[in-house]
């Protein structure tokens, strides 16, 4: 054993260990006796030698320190739970939410965590939230025809369901060919009443958006009363179109439209359509075929209705809001 354990080799491993600090600690000593435990095995005869080399420890105080370092602390315990918390929220949302709203599920579901660790613990698993980007513009204006006045004046609060919904369409590229996506939300939920997807950029396609979108409040018992619901859209030809214009009539629904190219005349419109293409179409490109996008857009739209919730509205999700009254 002394042979083992000579002046040189503590002084090796003691300079070693010294390097960072400059000063004997017991973390120091403990390094050493760790690395002398490779070929020595008397942790009584270590200690006394290591203390007569001006690196004191005692016996207990390494079976202390080994055993704070061999359990881990409850701190440590707990970010492993909370990671594997964060995980499952993150990967049942699409990857898409940031800390704000993961922070805000795992206190729903109790566990209470404060922000700034759901912030720190996202570091360290090397996971962020979806950021939008730019929209590319789509909308060509509908040539010299009339079209409907603003009557929406960027106002996008209503009182009650059916009383203002908004529509605008985008596109998604596939391997197939150019695929058009139509919304109509009601501005009241901030909900998605009503979608359709096609690959011919012709009115019919944003006809039966809207026409899913009634469909949906009767099947819901809450039919469109005629002269109560208002249909806004930007100036892009298909919403200025004759054919759309007779229907929202026949239906007793009022048209506003906005002028040509302003994001904020349809501002909650761009929203919705920026957070489906930042959560659904980006990550997932890229898209083979029509059907393709619309089983993913229908799957999407469920959850964004039902799962996804709103700071506007009360930290509810959109198809939980009331029929009548302030969100």
């Amino acid at each position: 054993m002394g042979a083992l354990i000579t002046t040189a080799r503590v002084r090796t491993w003691r300079t070693a260990c010294l390097e960072q600090t400059g000063e004997p600690t017991v973390v120091n000593a403990y390094q050493i006796l760790r690395a002398i435990l490779n070929t020595a095995v008397d942790n009584e005869l270590i200690c006394r030698t290591l203390t007569g080399h001006d690196c004191k420890i005692a016996p207990s105080t390494y079976y202390a320190h080994h055993e704070r370092r061999s359990t881990p602390s409850a701190r440590t315990v707990r970010d492993a739970e909370l990671k594997e918390q964060i995980s499952e929220v993150f990967e049942a949302n699409y990857r898409v939410y940031g800390a704000r709203k993961i922070w805000r599920e795992l206190n729903r579901q109790g566990h209470h965590v404060a922000r700034c660790t759901v912030e720190r613990l996202m570091r360290e698993l090397g996971i962020t939230g979806a950021v939008r980007g730019t929209r590319v513009i789509t909308t060509l204006p509908g040539g010299q025809a009339e079209r409907a006045p603003d009557l929406l004046d960027r106002d996008f609060v209503a009182a009650a369901p059916n009383r203002c919904w908004v529509a605008d369409f985008t596109h998604v590229k596939t391997w197939a060919g150019v695929v058009y996506v139509a919304f109509v939300v009601d501005t009241f939920s901030r909900r998605i009443v009503g979608w359709s997807a096609a690959t011919v950029k012709e009115t019919v396609f944003v006809l039966d958006a809207l026409e899913m979108a009634v469909w949906q409040r009767d099947r819901e018992q809450h039919p469109v009363q005629p002269g109560e619901l208002l249909h806004h859209s930007d100036a892009g030809s298909r919403y200025t179109s004759f054919r759309l214009a007779e229907h929202l009539d026949a239906a007793g629904i009022a048209a506003s439209i906005g002028s040509v190219g302003d994001a904020y005349d349809n501002a909650l419109m761009e929203s919705t359509i920026g957070l489906y293409e930042t959560e659904l179409i980006k990550p997932q490109r890229p898209w083979k075929s029509l059907s393709q996008v619309e089983l993913a857009t229908a799957e999407w739209v469920d959850w964004y209705n039902h799962r996804v919730r709103h700071e506007a509205l009360g930290d509810r999700v959109r198809v939980r809001i009331p029929t009548a009254g302030p969100p």
